[in-house]
């Protein structure tokens, strides 16, 4: 008998309100209320998520933000800013000391993106883990596509998923990004640059360590196609049988309650 843990599929939903059911799901899974968990999701509107202690000052233009009719949210995991827009995004909720969980954060990392691996696999998309060289160097750009990290998921050498992981209340909250397609003049109207030929020559050389899922699968892939295989993936790689779950109207109104006292004020997204 497989483990079986729940799935959420939230649909599509605002950037605090997405934020705010990840961060919930995390609490009723550290009280034992719910079993490990699975979600997937869209963003409306499209949203730019920053990083837990990501500066936004200098870094990030809000008035490009806003002219898009994008929003802008600040993830409870760390890493740099993402830009949410044709994508799947996924998330995984699981107790650190369950026994699938190495207690190493790096290996706990690989373990999640099995998952992913398997994801990309089913769609005919020949993914596999980033192993970089010894210490990463970091390049201090504020784009969590230009570089990928460990276990990460790459196609060719380009990364085609970002995660970010956090631990709370014994808990390990895990969640990513999946594109489906990638406009990288948007993505990098999103940031700030000392000046258009900077940018221009960031943007040119992002082309080459970033791909979307309908760029290497040749294809314009569906959306519930894109679910159904990482559905599965996940099932696959962490042995797991995912079982649908529904929201209770109380655990709904705790939902909101978050999104309205954290995710939705200036104190929480501007607090670095």
């Amino acid at each position: 008998m497989k483990e079986k843990w729940c799935y959420v599929d939230s649909g599509y939903a605002s950037p605090a309100y997405n934020m705010a059911l990840d961060e919930a799901l995390l609490k009723w899974h550290s009280k034992g209320e719910i079993p490990p968990v699975i979600r997937f999701y869209g963003w409306e509107p499209a949203a730019v998520s920053v990083g837990y202690f990501q500066k936004i000052d200098g870094k990030i233009d809000l008035d490009s933000v806003k002219a898009h009719g994008f929003e802008i949210v600040r993830r409870p995991t760390g890493g740099r800013a993402v830009l949410h827009d044709n994508e799947l995004t996924y998330s995984v909720i699981v107790s650190e000391n369950h026994t699938s969980m190495p207690p190493t954060v790096t290996e706990a990392y690989r373990v999640i993106s099995e998952g992913l691996l398997k994801g990309f696999r089913n769609l005919g998309v020949d993914a596999e883990f980033s192993i970089p060289e010894g210490k990463i160097k970091q390049t201090g750009s504020a784009v969590c596509f230009d570089e990928p990290s460990w276990y990460e998921l790459i196609v060719e050498g380009r990364k085609v998923a970002g995660s970010a992981q956090t631990r709370q209340k014994g808990v390990i909250l895990q969640h990513g990004s999946i594109p489906i397609a990638m406009d990288d003049v948007t993505l990098f109207d999103m940031f700030i640059y000392p000046n258009e030929r900077v940018k221009e020559r960031a943007r040119k050389a992002f082309g080459g360590k970033a791909v979307a899922i309908n760029e290497v699968a040749d294809r314009d892939v569906p959306m519930e196609e894109v679910k159904s295989a990482f559905k599965a993936g996940f099932e696959q790689g962490l042995d797991v049988e995912l079982i649908p779950y529904t929201l209770t109207d109380e655990q709904r109104e705790e939902v909101e309650e978050l999104v309205r006292t954290r995710y939705q004020t200036d104190e929480w997204t501007y607090s670095r």
